[in-house]
C-alpha cells in the first residue's frame, strides 16, 4: 500500500481542479513560517486546526435563532456551521474548486459569534459603544463588534493561548469576508458567503415551522414558484442555480430571479420570525443579560480570566468583550445566575 503524501495531494489538485481553483501549493502562506505537514496540504491542516479548537466546540451551545428553544432538533451555531460546510463543499466540488479551502473557511466563519446569536452581537456592540463614548444606536456603534471580525480575532490571537492558529491568508480572508461589503479574494471564500445565506434562510424556516411560528403554505407564493414547495426543493434549487450561473460566468453568483427569491424569503423571516412577539420577548431578556454581564466585568476586570487580559494590551473593554463573546448561552446564563441571583443560605 502506497502512502499519499502532501506533495501527491498537491499534484492531485493541479491535475483535477479547475484553473480557477485556489491551489494549496500556491497559498500566500502563514504569518509565521513552519515546516510543511507530511500528509496534509496547508488547507487541510487549517481545517483540522479549526476543528480542534475550543471555540469550535463551544458552537454546539450557542444559539442560532430561537433563544430558549426546547427540543433536540433546533439548530445551534454548530449545526448551522456544518450545514454551511456541506452546502459550500457541494458547490465547490461541482465547480472544480478547492473543497479543503472551502471547508476550512466554512468551519471557521462563525467562531466569533456571541451567545444568543445576533441578539448578543447587537447587545455587545452597544455595550462597547457606551464605554467608548459613542451613541449606541448610531451606525458607528454597530461597527464596534462584528462577528466576522471577531472570528478572525479568534483564529489570529485568542486561540492557542494567545498565539492564534497561524492559518493561511486565504482561510483568514474567507472568514473575514463571509459577510459585509467586502468580497473574499478567492472563489472558495465567495462560495462560503453565499452558502451561509442559503443555509440560514432555509434552516430558519424549518425551525420556525417546527416552533409553530410558520406554516409552509404561509411562505410567499412567489418564492414557491421559483424555488419549490418545501425545504429540500429550495436548497436544491438554490445550489443548482448557483452552480450553473457561476459556471456560465467568471464569478460566484446566482441568477437574478433565484437570488431575489432568496432575499424575499429572508425579508419574510425578519418580519414574521426574527421580530415575532414571542421571539422579541426572549431577545429582550438576552439583551439585558449581556448588558448586565458586560457591566459587571467592566467594574470587576480582575475577574476576567487572565488569558483574555493578557491579550488585551491593558484595555479592559477589549478583555471583557472577548470574554463575554466567547461564552456559550448556558455559560452566560450560569454566570449571570452566580453573580446576580441570590443563593439559598443554609444555617
Amino acid at each position: 500500500m502506497n502512502i499519499c503524501q502532501r506533495e501527491d495531494l498537491e499534484q492531485r489538485e493541479i491535475d483535477a481542479l479547475s484553473p480557477d481553483a485556489t491551489l494549496a501549493r500556491d497559498s500566500e502562506g502563514r504569518e509565521r513560517s513552519g515546516d510543511p505537514d507530511l500528509l496534509r496540504t496547508d488547507f487541510q491542516r487549517d481545517r483540522d486546526k479549526i476543528l480542534h479548537t475550543k471555540s469550535f466546540r463551544r458552537l454546539s451551545h450557542k444559539t442560532q435563532v430561537f433563544l430558549a428553544a426546547e427540543g433536540d432538533h433546533y439548530r445551534t451555531r454548530l449545526t448551522h456551521t456544518l450545514e454551511v460546510a456541506q452546502i459550500a463543499r457541494t458547490i465547490a466540488r461541482a465547480l472544480g474548486l478547492n473543497e479543503d479551502l472551502t471547508e476550512a473557511i466554512s468551519l471557521g466563519h462563525d467562531l466569533g459569534h456571541t451567545p444568543f446569536g445576533h441578539t448578543g452581537e447587537d447587545a455587545l456592540a452597544r455595550c462597547v459603544a457606551r464605554r467608548r463614548g459613542i451613541d449606541p444606536e448610531s451606525p458607528a456603534a454597530a461597527a464596534l463588534y462584528r462577528h466576522n471580525e471577531q472570528s478572525l480575532r479568534v483564529v489570529e490571537l485568542i486561540e492557542n493561548g494567545g498565539k492564534g492558529l497561524n492559518l493561511t491568508a486565504e482561510v483568514r480572508d474567507g472568514i473575514l469576508c463571509h459577510t459585509g461589503p467586502t468580497r473574499a479574494e478567492t472563489l472558495e471564500g465567495r462560495i462560503v458567503a453565499t452558502a451561509d445565506r442559503i443555509a440560514y434562510v432555509n434552516h430558519d424556516i424549518d425551525d420556525a415551522i417546527r416552533a409553530g411560528l410558520l406554516r409552509e403554505d404561509e411562505l410567499p407564493q412567489s418564492t414557491h414558484e421559483v424555488l419549490g414547495p418545501d425545504h429540500s426543493s429550495r436548497i436544491e434549487a438554490l445550489v443548482t442555480d448557483m452552480v450553473r450561473t457561476s459556471a456560465a460566468g467568471d464569478d460566484i453568483r446566482m441568477s437574478d430571479a433565484v437570488w431575489d427569491a432568496m432575499m424575499e424569503l429572508r425579508a419574510f423571516l425578519f418580519s414574521h420570525v426574527y421580530q415575532a412577539p414571542v421571539v422579541m420577548v426572549e431577545v429582550d431578556k438576552a439583551t439585558r443579560l449581556i448588558e448586565a454581564l458586560f457591566g459587571y466585568f467592566i467594574e470587576h476586570p480582575a475577574e476576567v480570566p487572565a488569558e483574555y487580559r493578557a491579550i488585551s494590551d491593558g484595555d479592559d473593554v477589549r478583555a471583557v468583550t472577548d470574554y463575554v463573546a466567547g461564552m456559550t448561552d448556558r455559560y452566560a446564563k450560569a454566570t449571570f445566575q452566580d453573580i446576580f441571583v441570590p443563593n439559598s443560605i443554609h444555617y
